[in-house]
């Protein structure tokens, strides 16, 4: 299967309120990157999904999701912070799962706060190196990431949450982002889990308030949004990359999730991200 891919990969950093620029769907519906990605939160509060888990999150939190990782976060409006988009070729040592960190102490906080700034100083520069020297900054937040983790290892466990339910969700989330595209139902994935979907949902909607399917359909939307706003392939192509048996098919789920036809969806003024996502 052929798999169009969202844009060339590099360091940046970007303000997270521009990250929602063509539509809320770009932050909020489940989809996973190809490379590292740190989520600074300063100020505002919402709900994110990582891995089929939802939290809450607020002011002086730190999301880090590792590529490939299926999520999703509320962005309100009044949700400010900043995103740190790794590249596929940081050439660092990253940690492999998700970490949702909570740095409490002012110096720990002013620290990523101070090591972001000069990244971007970095990127913003015209000078000889600023790139390497950007990416050597970035290897702070490596390890500020790693001293964070250290001290907030229990803090990744949610409370009152059964532990295998998340891992089950997390397993289902890897499997989804895998096969999303091969038209596969909920019962296929349930019993390539050795679980009954019944059982799957159950666990999905305890670790993230959706339904099995729901994750399914929301990982399906997004990647036909962005084939339709990103892309010029014919609406036949776009259905078949999708898994779908026909453009029919496809054309009346789009419809019915979106309100809208494939075709009119992509007849939107574009309104394309400030930053491309890799």
């Amino acid at each position: 299967m052929t798999i169009i891919p969202e844009a060339p990969s590099r360091l940046r950093l970007t303000p997270i309120s521009r990250l929602a620029m063509g539509g809320r769907w770009r932050v909020e519906a489940m989809r996973a990157l190809r490379e590292p990605v740190l989520l600074w939160f300063t100020q505002g509060q919402g709900r994110i999904t990582v891995a089929g888990t939802t939290r809450g999150y607020g002011p002086n939190n730190a999301v880090f999701i590792p590529p490939g990782i299926m999520h999703g976060f509320e962005a309100a409006p009044r949700v400010q912070g900043s995103v740190v988009f790794f590249g596929r070729d940081h050439g660092l040592k990253l940690p492999e799962r998700p970490h949702f960190l909570r740095p409490r102490d002012p110096i720990s906080q002013k620290e990523l706060i101070s090591t972001l700034e000069a990244i971007q100083r970095e990127l913003e520069s015209s000078r000889p190196g600023a790139q390497r020297a950007a990416r050597h900054h970035l290897g702070l937040v490596g390890v500020w990431l790693d001293r964070q983790i250290e001290r907030e290892a229990r803090s990744n466990v949610l409370p009152g949450r059964p532990l295998a339910a998340q891992a089950l969700v997390a397993r289902y989330a890897a499997l989804l982002e895998r096969d999303f595209r091969s038209n596969l139902a909920v019962a296929d994935f349930a019993a390539a889990l050795g679980v009954t979907p019944t059982h799957l949902t159950r666990a999905c909607r305890a670790t993230c308030g959706k339904s099995a399917h729901m994750l399914l359909e929301d990982r399906v939307l997004f990647e036909a949004r962005r084939l339709l706003s990103e892309t010029r392939l014919p609406i036949k192509k776009v259905a078949a990359l999708l898994g779908y048996n026909s453009a029919g098919y496809f054309t009346r789920a789009f419809q019915k999730a979106e309100g809208v036809t494939p075709s009119a969806f992509r007849k939107k003024p574009a309104l394309h991200p400030v930053v491309p996502q890799a």
